[in-house]
């Protein structure tokens, strides 16, 4: 029986299966910025990285996707400063409603379930679960840049179990990446949960007879 509940935090708290760097991709093409994605990949990631591990513990999620609309913006349009701001705000605006959507359903999971996070972050997750007034859904946050381990390592799986008190077989992890969060769940034994979004219909080499979902609204019927 399932007894604890891991989430990913980014594409899958905050949006339904969509990566940070998909959704800046899709506000830039919003905002007339045409950028081939071939280009516009590494250029996120080298802004995504440098802010891993770089940031205070407080820094606020406002001001974590303000730094990376603006460094995006350094990069794609110079000329045109409020460009970043923009950005921002508009994933802001967009996730801060999907986790308002969500919060009573983490609500409902909390009262039969361990409730957890591991997240690939920046070192300032507790603090963005403040911002967004979920803290006290999850009996252990673990933020990759706190612990020195990232996603697919299942030591960082092994890790959030151990702090719940329940051995991975008995919990289950909800995650948007077939890569970090499907493969390391497994590897360390962990039942998991593919947010697919979109991508339902794609197919995939990870665990095919596993439970697949849209939406995360849907979780709540498919937990075993």
């Amino acid at each position: 029986m399932t007894a604890a509940v891991l989430f990913d935090f980014g594409g899958t708290l905050d949006a339904d299966g969509l990566t940070w760097k998909e959704r800046f991709f899709r506000l830039c093409l919003a905002e007339g910025v045409a950028i081939p994605r071939e280009r516009f990949d590494p250029l996120f990631y080298a802004v995504d990285d440098a802010l891993v591990g770089a940031v205070p513990s407080t820094l606020s999620f406002d001001d974590t996707v303000r730094r990376l609309g603006a460094g995006l913006a350094t990069h794609l349009r110079p000329g045109d400063p409020a460009l970043g701001a923009r950005l921002a705000a508009r994933f802001a605006d967009d996730a801060r409603a999907r986790i308002e959507r969500n919060r009573p359903l983490l609500a409902r999971l909390g009262a039969r379930y361990r409730l957890g996070l591991v997240s690939n972050f920046y070192g300032n997750l507790g603090t963005v679960c403040d911002n967004f007034h979920i803290r006290s859904l999850f009996r252990v946050i673990v933020d990759s840049s706190q612990v020195g381990l990232t996603k697919p390592d299942p030591r960082i799986f092994q890790h959030a179990v151990d702090e719940l008190g329940v051995p991975p077989a008995a919990a289950t992890f909800v995650g948007d990446s077939l890569a970090r969060d499907m493969a390391g769940a497994r590897a360390v034994g962990m039942p998991h949960v593919w947010l697919a979004g979109d991508e339902i219909d794609r197919p995939r080499s990870c665990c095919p007879d596993d439970v697949v979902v849209r939406s995360i609204m849907e979780l709540e019927d498919r937990l075993r």
